[in-house]
C-alpha cells in the first residue's frame, strides 16, 4: 500500500491580468498527499483559449 501519493485537480477560479482584466479558468494543481492529507502543492497551471499551458505565477488570483 502506497502512504505517499500526487493527485492531480482542476477547479475553476476568477484570475486578473492587467492586459485582459478579470477572466474566469480552470486551474489544475499537482498536491503531494501522504496518507488523506496534502503536504505541498507541486506545481499549478492553466490552459489559455488556445491551448496553451501556462504557469499560474503570471496571474494574480483577483479579490
Amino acid at each position: 500500500m502506497r502512504f505517499i501519493r500526487v493527485r492531480r485537480r482542476t477547479k475553476t477560479e476568477k484570475r486578473y491580468h492587467k492586459k485582459m482584466g478579470i477572466l474566469t479558468t480552470q486551474v489544475t494543481y499537482i498536491k503531494k498527499y501522504a496518507g488523506l492529507l496534502p503536504l505541498r502543492t507541486l506545481h499549478k497551471y492553466r490552459m489559455t483559449y488556445y491551448g496553451e499551458v501556462k504557469d499560474c505565477r503570471h496571474c494574480s488570483i483577483s479579490s
